[in-house]
């Protein structure tokens, strides 16, 4: 698994970006309100391109209609969703759709390359700690569970051939640093034909082609100690980017942060913020977690190890970028 997982980072990299034109027009920019976040979405091209308006504003409406697939199948703030349904069945192998299968079989990629420090099993520990709140009704989920059962990402195996899950202990898994990145992914895959593009989920981006200047896109790393400043800016282009920080989701029960050491139970304060370019917005949601997780010098072996780009923030302050960061400024 993990071999593939380096193989899906290797061939993506491997594809050049396009060349910008000099100059583009005609813009069309919608913003909605999915999967706990606005989503933005900006297309550019000429008028007269190969793609007409119906067809770009159709395009459009399938992309944001994938955010609201993976959110019913992928969300644990929801007891009818489907990942929420599966952990009603302990022991047995249960068939999934597509796109839970893929969330969990990366999420566990990533947990087995970061030896556990990215773990989707993760699901009643961040409910027991404050994140239980459903964002569109403000409901508090709770959820009959045993706390004193330990469990990890060893715990839920797959069967690729049939498409199912087996969960050996009772547990919740929280997808939220796989879903909303596979989300960008696959509206990412509507819009590929107009190249010159724009998805922006809350922090999780993917940026196609160019920009209505025919230029790189460009976007601020916010400083993750002052929310007015910027700490870093980048050109992409036919890239992800995703930047995970203590600062984005408090716990309502105690002073700590969204994103959770696994193998502490306490969230993780080794770096303030981490940023990750990769070829898709999956791949650089998860390892901004797992780097958050695993610490500067470890995070950035991982980047290595993966091929993908990276900044990380020490509380400090410091910054530790790969050498492939310079190619984007």
């Amino acid at each position: 698994m993990c071999r593939e997982l380096r193989r899906a980072a290797m061939h993506s990299l491997m594809q050049s970006p396009q060349r910008c034109p000099k100059r583009l027009s005609d813009d069309v920019v919608r913003t909605v309100a999915l999967m706990g976040t606005f989503v933005t979405i900006h297309v550019v091209g000429p008028e007269d391109g190969p793609r007409r308006p119906m067809q770009r504003e159709e395009a459009i409406e399938r992309a944001f209609e994938w955010f609201n697939r993976v959110e019913e199948c992928c969300t644990r703030f929801e007891a009818r969703s489907e990942v929420m349904q599966l952990a009603n069945h302990v022991g047995v192998p249960v068939r999934v759709s597509t796109i839970l299968y893929e969330a969990v079989q990366f999420a566990l990629a990533v947990a087995e390359e970061s030896e556990g420090a990215f773990d989707p099993t993760v699901g009643y520990a961040m409910e027991t700690r404050g994140f239980n709140r459903e964002h569109r009704t403000g409901k508090t989920i709770r959820t009959p569970l045993d706390s004193s059962i330990s469990v990890s990402y060893r715990d839920v195996r797959l069967d690729a051939d049939r498409r199912t899950i087996t969960l050996l202990r009772p547990l919740i898994l929280d997808l939220g640093a796989v879903a909303k990145g596979l989300a960008v992914d696959l509206a990412a895959r509507e819009l590929r034909p107009f190249k010159n593009f724009a998805i922006d989920a809350g922090g999780d981006l993917y940026l196609g082609g160019c920009n209505p200047d025919g230029q790189p896109w460009s976007i601020g790393i916010r400083h993750p100690r002052n929310n007015h400043e910027l700490i870093d800016s980048l050109r992409l282009s036919d890239r992800a980017v995703c930047t995970s920080g203590d600062y984005e989701r408090r716990s309502a029960q105690e002073s700590g942060h969204h994103i959770l050491d696994p193998r502490t139970g306490s969230s993780a304060n080794a770096v303030v913020s981490v940023t990750v370019i990769a070829p898709n917005a999956m791949l650089a949601d998860a390892l901004a977690t797992a780097a958050f997780v695993l610490g500067p010098a470890e995070g950035m072996q991982l980047f290595d190890r993966l091929a993908v780009d990276g900044l990380i923030i020490s509380p400090g302050l410091e910054r530790y970028a790969t050498r492939g960061m310079r190619e984007y400024h």
